[in-house]
């Protein structure tokens, strides 16, 4: 695999940082990743030991000769490593004063320093060890909460989306290439340029089509990844607050008899059936003069529009809600213990008593898993999208509009390729490379 367009400096410092979570605990795993990998080892380890293979040794101060910790030791030549570098990694006892022991002394070391946030997926990346792409999918796998986050994650690290937009970038360099060709040998008598228009705009178009079906998903990763957010909407005291603490099973929000008490949306993640729900509590919806209530009513309207699902609530003495009857909408009737039973066509639920909630689970879950899938959606971010999009831009130029310029049609041959690019990380991705690994973990 390729590396990214730019390769670090050969004076990159080497970097080290903790692998595990913070806080007491049995074990700390402490990560290195650079040129010095091997003489740092040496020089806290007393020798390197044998590749790959775990090692018991005493861990001193490489100033003060004191002993730091015994803990296991394992050094990993590159460039068959996850950095596609040297890698150790220290295994030490979990206490907070042998970590710091061992990361000061680490720090002192000549051309070593802490590493920063995904650090040492950069230097993957930058080794060809991953593309970006890939690189997202460990941040997706890191932040996965639900069954379905973690198989989308697991498809991006594989190379799912990377595999396929490499499939694509090859076939655009080869309509480039054609187009160049073309171009460079346009006054000789055996180019035949009526057909290679005609083929240009077919192969053009084609490849855009194959790029809008993936497109064509709904947005299903993107939404997966953040969630489908479930709004519970109603009148005042129709029971939206205490049904959220019943779904949620602790109580997130406040419950009172008191109408107007909910002032602004409560969020609450669920992992339902492996898919991540967030239902999201809102400000009862009715007229009203008091200036806070009604900004929570208007943000209330705000979220019931960006919703994958609102559940209307109803109580035994409301009429319909017409909204409920919407694509996006469900009626719930509630409080159904104080009622005989729900009316036709409305889910009855009693918070109370647990009267009718698993219907209600099955009926959000039922619709999450049609909204969603499973996790098998390629495109998972919008920077994705953006990309793919620019690139079936500049095909659809190309096939409607062959007899242009060919300078042209060219361009927008480049501008396509340089587009897939963009996804993998072949180029422009110097700003998109902060603002990725910003969000991953230190030590990663």
């Amino acid at each position: 695999m390729a590396g990214l367009s730019q390769m670090p400096s050969s004076a990159e410092p080497t970097l080290f940082a903790p692998a595990s979570g913070f806080g007491r605990a049995a074990v700390c795993v402490i990560r290195i990743s650079g040129p010095v990998c091997r003489d740092l080892l040496e020089a806290i380890a007393g020798t390197v030991p044998a590749p790959r293979r775990l090692s018991l040794r005493a861990l001193r101060d490489p100033e003060t000769s004191e002993i730091l910790d015994r803990g296991l030791v394992v050094f990993m030549p590159g460039p068959a490593t996850f950095t596609g570098e040297d890698m150790a990694e220290l295994h030490l006892h979990g206490g907070l004063a042998v970590r710091h022991a061992v990361l000061g002394a680490l720090a002192r070391f000549p051309d070593c320093r802490a590493a920063g946030p995904g650090d040492f997926s950069r230097r993957a990346a930058f080794n060809g060890r991953l593309d970006l792409t890939q690189a997202e999918g460990i941040a997706d796998l890191v932040d996965a909460e639900t069954e379905a986050q973690r198989r989308q994650a697991l498809r991006q690290l594989d190379g799912a989306l990377g595999r396929q937009v490499e499939t694509w970038r090859l076939s655009a360099i080869d309509l480039y290439a054609r187009t160049e060709a073309a171009l460079d040998f346009a006054d000789e008598g055996d180019v035949d340029e009526e057909s290679l228009e005609a083929g240009l705009a077919e192969d053009a178009r084609a490849l855009a089509d194959g790029i809008r079906i993936a497109l064509g998903d709904g947005r299903r990763g993107e939404r997966l990844r953040e969630g489908f957010f479930v709004v519970l909407a109603g009148a005042p005291n129709a029971g939206k607050s205490t049904l959220l603490n019943a779904l949620a099973g602790r109580e997130a929000a406040i419950v009172s008899d008191i109408p107007g008490t909910t002032r602004d949306a409560i969020e609450v993640r669920c992992d339902l059936g492996g898919l991540p729900v967030v239902l999201v509590d809102t400000a009862g919806l009715r007229e009203t003069d008091d200036p806070v209530e009604s900004e929570g009513i208007r943000r209330t309207r705000r979220r019931m529009e960006d919703a994958d699902l609102v559940l209307h609530l109803l109580p035994p003495d409301a009429a319909t809600d017409p909204e409920a009857t919407s694509a996006r909408g469900v009626a719930v009737r509630t409080k159904i213990d104080l009622r005989c039973a729900a009316e036709t066509g409305a889910l009855g639920v009693s918070a109370m008593t647990g009267a009718g909630l698993d219907g209600l689970l099955d009926a959000i879950r039922a619709a999450a898993e049609a909204s969603l899938g499973g996790g098998d959606a390629l495109v998972t971010r919008e920077r994705h999208r953006e990309a793919l999009t620019r690139a079936c831009d500049h095909l659809d130029r190309v096939a409607q509009g062959v007899a242009a310029a060919p300078e042209l049609v060219a361009e927008d041959l480049r501008l396509a390729v340089r587009a897939l690019g963009t996804v993998v990380g072949h180029v422009g991705v110097d700003e998109m490379l902060d603002r990725l690994f910003a969000g991953f973990c230190i030590g990663k």
